[in-house]
């Protein structure tokens, strides 16, 4: 078994300040694995009708617990009313510590009639992450992470299998979709989650996207709504407030996976352009594992200079990203149009292959160039 000790480790700091640990990831990302990694903790496979018949009394479940048990709650949202299994666990019985995983948000079923807030902290789990890959899993070829995938069997196999990635999308339809939310026109929503994986990084254009899927623009809304809901589908808000010619309203969109982006775009060796797209996509899962995403944007103006990532940091400044695979390809035009409208801030690049932090001088600016491994460092000033 594959030690995720990361993940481990925020599920303990998560549990110190709350009962309830909320682990949110799409089917196959891990979530059951790490779940069953934590040492003697009492785990219920909410699938199973054994599990509902233990929690037919709630009360004479948790009484029969000893004291800081640990209990994780796996697909909870299988269960008649999770949500008030979990409001009864944090208000009645504090000193246990729950654990429930789902693939998707609180937010994803009419099931859900409390949302937990100040029981609850919620963590997602994306496809392994670069630094998991070469550290954990011991797969250190970047081209094979981003072509395979990081949903484990796909990262661990040798070939990618399109086998694999059609089954995964049929049984996220089935079970994530038209289980949870009831929607019927299947070809209409897998032609829509194809096309923006297919367009996965780029600016979202509603009208288009209405046109080429064959669905109205209120349809288009509903069904994205839904994708990222159900952790398929993340919208990254622009950054503006200081400029004109800032774009101010259209998020760019990105799948949850590298590998079901190559794939649907029929990718299966990788040119410069498509490998750095890629990398990006890796880049905002490590910063989204550790940073808020209501302080995460990207910047772009009208003319098309664009700073990857942005984040909102203290006492009004900004943090400024760029993903590159190797740094001796910086140009920095664009982060200094950024920071000709917003001067106060740190200045990032991320790149797959940096040992340790150092940083750089272009074009006046100090950058500081680090791996994925050292986001940390950029929290520090959030």
């Amino acid at each position: 078994m594959y030690k995720r000790d990361l993940w481990l480790e925020l599920i303990s700091n998560a549990w110190k300040l709350r009962p309830i640990v909320w682990l949110s990831g799409v089917r196959r990302v891990g979530k059951t694995t790490i779940a069953k990694m934590i040492p003697d903790a009492i785990y219920l496979n909410c699938d199973l009708p054994s599990t509902a018949q233990k929690l037919q009394d709630p009360e004479l479940f948790f009484n029969q617990l000893p004291e800081s048990s640990e209990i994780i709650f796996d697909e909870v949202h299988r269960l008649a009313d999770p949500s008030l299994i979990l409001k009864i666990a944090a208000d009645e019985y504090p000193h246990l510590k729950i654990l429930a995983t789902g693939s998707s948000t609180l937010a994803a079923t009419n099931k859900f009639r409390d949302s937990l807030t100040g029981r609850k902290i919620t963590i997602h789990l994306p496809p392994v992450l670069w630094t998991e890959s070469q550290t954990v899993f011991n797969q250190k070829s970047l081209d094979h992470r981003l072509i395979n995938g990081g949903l484990p069997e796909m990262l661990l196999s040798a070939d990618r299998n399109p086998e694999f990635y059609a089954e995964w999308l049929d049984s996220f339809y089935a079970r994530d979709i038209q289980e949870l939310f009831s929607i019927r026109q299947r070809t209409g929503f897998l032609k829509l989650l194809r096309l923006l994986f297919r367009q996965s990084g780029g600016l979202l254009q509603y009208s288009n996207l209405a046109k080429m899927s064959g669905i109205s623009r209120p349809t288009v809304n509903s069904y994205l709504e839904a994708m990222q809901i159900a952790n398929a589908v993340f919208l990254l808000p622009p950054f503006h407030g200081g400029g004109r010619r800032e774009i101010t309203h259209q998020p760019k969109g990105y799948g949850f996976d590298t590998g079901f982006v190559a794939f649907l775009n029929g990718w299966n060796t990788l040119r410069g352009s498509e490998r750095g797209l890629l990398w990006e996509h890796l880049v905002i899962d490590s910063l989204r594992t550790f940073i808020p995403d209501h302080d995460l944007y990207y910047w772009r103006d009208k003319s098309g200079r664009e700073v990857d990532f942005v984040i909102k940091a203290n006492n009004n400044k900004t943090i400024a990203i760029e993903c590159k695979i190797s740094p001796e390809r910086l140009e920095s035009n664009n982060q200094l149009a950024f920071r000709s409208i917003y001067p106060d801030g740190e200045n990032y690049i991320i790149c797959p292959y940096v040992k340790e932090p150092y940083h750089i001088r272009s074009q006046g600016l100090i950058i500081r160039v680090i791996s994925p491994e050292n986001i940390r460092l950029i929290t520090k000033n959030i």
